[in-house]
């Protein structure tokens, strides 16, 4: 039983990992700017602080022997640059310093897909050793390559070594937050999804697989190194097929064309903004849905043992755990 800090854990794929470290046997404690009904019931320590705070993060990590930190912002509506890099990059840096101080062993960091500049032609894209920002476009994608490099080079020094997990697009339960995909889904499951997307396709991964290779990284992942943790490539217009079949819904008639798509997206950013509201389709991500998205699982699968799901399956459970969900807010 390992004594294990973590970042994260109000987010789609802390909570699954907060899990899969508590069926594990770990000594958890969580890392929270404040207590919410999602930890009931559940046997972890709560310290409180913020990734941005350090003294907060030298405080939970003392006596920790492993680190996850999954904590970030994923914002695809402009205007909130700032907070995404003081976040992602200088949290990081925080977190990562933090275990230094405090003789952390080990520090397992949640990076992702979107570090990778797309190869032509669809070429396969395995791990790389070197992360450039300047290179990538949107904040999100920036931040998180400048913040991997960052944790990569920390690797043994001051005793500390790193290990980086890069999910793909994260879908299954646990979806308190409601992200992009979890409201497709809720949109779906009310009725209010009118169309289906006849461009672009993604790579698409559960969020407990994620949790597990990431535990699973912290004891046999060699050190300084990175491990792309995706599942299924498939069109969008077949996660619609499939989601929609999922909930006992009839497959959207209308279709929506990239070039429409690309028409709409400025007028529904604005509308995301005054809204505030979780957007569905903006530039940047119409853009990542017609890149190359075929990255390979091998090496996880090799060294990790890594054995995603279907996301036929995955599917199935996040609108399962949607329902629920949403009916439980609803007493």
């Amino acid at each position: 039983m390992a004594k294990v800090v973590m970042t994260g854990a109000t987010g789609h794929v802390g909570y699954a990992l907060l899990l899969e470290l508590l069926a594990n046997g770990d000594d958890t404690t969580i890392l929270i700017r404040k207590d919410i009904d999602i930890f009931d019931g559940l046997d972890c320590k709560k310290a409180f602080g913020d990734v941005t705070n350090p003294e907060s993060l030298e405080k939970a990590f003392e006596g920790a022997e492993i680190v996850y930190h999954s904590a970030g912002v994923i914002e695809l509506k402009p205007g909130n640059e700032d907070l995404v890099y003081n976040v992602n990059v200088n949290g990081t840096k925080n977190v990562v310093e933090a275990c230094k101080k405090c003789g952390v062993k080990k520090l397992v960091y949640m990076s992702s897909v979107d570090t990778y500049p797309p190869l032509p032609d669809n070429q396969i894209m395995h791990e790389i050793s070197h992360y450039d920002p300047d290179i990538l476009e949107g904040a999100y994608a920036k931040t998180k390559a400048e913040a991997t490099q960052y944790v990569i080079d920390a690797n043994g020094t001051d005793g500390l070594e790193t290990v980086i997990i890069q999910p793909s697009a994260c879908i299954g339960p646990y979806d308190f937050k409601t992200s992009s995909i979890g409201e497709m889904v809720r949109m779906i499951i009310k009725g209010h999804f009118p169309v289906t997307i006849t461009f672009g396709m993604y790579n698409f991964v559960d969020v407990r697989d994620v949790a597990k290779a990431s535990v699973a990284a912290a004891s046999k992942g060699t050190p300084g190194e990175c491990y792309l943790i995706c599942g299924e490539a498939m069109t969008v217009g077949e996660f619609i097929r499939i989601t929609t079949a999922a909930l006992g819904k009839k497959e959207p008639k209308l279709k929506l064309s990239k070039g429409l798509a690309d028409f709409a997206a400025p007028i529904m950013e604005v509308y995301y903004k005054v809204t505030d509201t979780t957007p569905l389709f903006t530039r940047y991500s119409i853009r990542k849905l017609v890149s190359n998205c075929n990255f390979s699982n091998e090496k996880a699968r090799r060294e990790l043992g890594y054995e995603p799901m279907t996301v036929a399956q995955s599917i199935k459970d996040m609108a399962d755990w949607i329902k629920d969900y949403e009916a439980n807010k609803k007493k």
